[in-house]
């Protein structure tokens, strides 16, 4: 599959939006003005999180790798690039940590929660559905981001117009992700039938070599995969959930938490959160509505 292809579509004219680093190490790309400054003495009292970061230097995140135009990772430069990872630095500027020195980590879905755990990352931003499951052992801000479980199909595929055609169909996702979860338990398919890998870009693979008949997850990452191979995959364009996406956080650091919504909902009046938007998915042509913060 081109990737890199993918990224031309998606993400030309928005590398001015987008600084992103290397996998454990800081980041070397100047950040646009004014959209990444670092707010100066910043405080969030009751946060280990926050004291652990700030004695670091940096934050470290989790991430996705393999999803252009929301989390990707460029496989000859290494940088991060996309619409979470400059939420991730917009809520790093605003919490006073340089979003340049901050370390990305790739965290595989199946991983999340453990990663959060463990400390192994402060806070994970990668198309990560609040559920009340979820909520039992990590904490969430936002959500900054809302999509719609959609499926991807190739682009002369008649028979696949919606989840309820999906009867022996070969239908791929990523292991411990929500879409693959759905799958399962409204029956759209067999339990067989239904394939899960590591990462999505290994479904679109399948798809495109006919081992599978559908990827299933967001509309939003479908389109990016639809976009990297023209005229050969399609988006059905019926979803068919909401996936509220969720900045994740150690469960017990509702400080943290707190201070993440606040700076997200600034960045959703401010017009910082749309200008985010319009420099990474919004090269899709897609526009998208702001989402509405759910503080709890």
């Amino acid at each position: 599959m081109r990737v890199r292809t993918l990224a031309a579509v998606l993400l030309t004219g928005a590398l001015a939006l987008t600084a992103c680093g290397k996998e454990g190490s800081p980041t070397d790309q100047a950040a646009p003005a004014g959209l990444f400054e670092v707010a100066k003495d910043v405080k969030v009292d009751g946060s280990p999180t926050f004291e652990k970061a700030k004695a670091r230097g940096n934050l470290v995140v989790g991430v996705k790798e393999d999803q252009p135009g929301l989390g990707y990772k460029d496989p000859t430069t290494n940088k991060y690039s996309g619409f979470d990872i400059d939420i991730a630095r917009l809520v790093s500027a605003k919490l006073g940590l340089d979003p340049e020195k901050i370390q990305f980590k790739t965290v595989q879905s199946a991983a999340r929660e453990q990663a959060l755990i463990n400390g192994d990352v402060d806070y994970y931003v990668g198309t990560y559905t609040i559920n009340a499951g979820r909520k039992e052992k990590v904490g969430f801000a936002g959500p900054y981001f809302v999509a719609g479980q959609d499926l991807l199909i190739k682009a002369d595929n008649t028979t696949i117009t919606g989840k309820d055609t999906l009867k022996g169909k070969k239908v791929c996702s990523v292991t411990g992700s929500t879409p693959a979860k759905r799958i399962k338990d409204e029956g759209l398919t067999e339990a067989a039938n239904v394939i899960e890998f590591q990462g999505y870009s290994q479904c679109v693979t399948k798809l495109l070599e006919g081992e599978v008949d559908a990827v299933t997850t967001d509309d939003a990452i479908l389109k990016g995969y639809a976009a990297a191979e023209e005229g050969k995959l399609k988006v059905v364009g019926k979803t068919f959930s909401q996936e509220p996406y969720g900045i994740g956080l150690p469960k017990e650091d509702k400080a943290l938490r707190d201070k993440v919504n606040d700076i997200l909902q600034a960045s959703l009046d401010d017009g910082s959160w749309q200008k985010v938007y319009d420099g990474t998915l919004g090269k899709s042509g897609s526009s998208a509505e702001k989402p509405k913060i759910d503080r709890y």
